[in-house]
């Protein structure tokens, strides 16, 4: 977890006030082609990452699966239902719906997932990030290669293949069943790449799979979610 907004004490980029976050958004949304609805901003604003960020090692400390569940729950919740993930109110709906224990993630949240979310911080200080994403790869020699920003998949594959030459891809179901039992809820970008099939042939078929009742659609002002709906919200 990166801590980069604590309180908004925050200046930079030409971002020092929660309205400016929600034109970055909207804007961020448009260029990625994924749903953001940056009204939340504006509607009821989050006052810092920190609670979130806190949450979430609280969640690791459980079970390192479900936390990931979880990540994806608040992420839906405060980029596409415009839910202030500050509450404990949103973050205990979150940790239920993924089957997190709640008397130890309260207990987690207000203790020991601080101390975890410090030492992330001072990782990220150490290895001198300063912006997200950022990723190292590094092999059993200690090599390692440096990603920094959102990149094609191919740029990390690169990566990876620089230090372990003789890594090889494992072939997957590529069928939206697969799919969809692997990532319980999909943005149109996301079933695209995963399933190799062009964006306006995906989008085809999952408004099928919709109409079909498979899938429970939610819509944005800034684009669309699917997700089974045995799993709807």
């Amino acid at each position: 977890m990166g801590g980069l907004l604590p309180d908004w004490s925050y200046n930079s980029g030409g971002i020092s006030k929660p309205s400016d976050v929600a034109h970055h958004w909207d804007e961020v949304s448009v260029y990625y082609q994924m749903p953001i609805d940056g009204d939340v901003w504006l509607e009821d604003p989050l006052s810092s990452s920190y609670p979130p960020s806190i949450a979430f090692k609280a969640a690791q400390m459980q079970d390192n699966e479900k936390a990931i569940l979880f990540l994806r729950e608040i992420r839906e919740m405060v980029f596409l239902q415009k839910k202030n993930i500050t509450r404990f109110d949103f973050l205990e709906l979150a940790a239920k719906k993924v089957g997190l224990n709640i008397e130890q993630f309260k207990i987690d949240y207000e203790g020991k997932g601080k101390d975890y979310f410090e030492q992330d911080l001072k990782l990220a200080k150490e290895a001198k990030v300063r912006g997200f994403p950022s990723i190292f790869f590094i092999n059993e020699a200690g090599n390692s290669e440096f990603v920094y920003g959102s990149k094609p998949y191919s740029v990390y594959e690169s990566a990876i293949l620089k230090l372990c030459p003789k890594a090889l891809k494992i072939n997957y179901d590529k069928t939206w069943e697969f799919i969809f039992s692997k990532y319980h809820s999909l943005t149109l970008r996301e079933f695209s790449e995963l399933s190799e099939t062009p964006k306006h042939e995906s989008e085809e078929i999952l408004n099928e799979l919709t109409k079909s009742e498979k899938l429970k659609k939610l819509t944005t002002k800034n684009g669309s979610i699917w997700e089974l709906k045995d799993t709807a919200h």
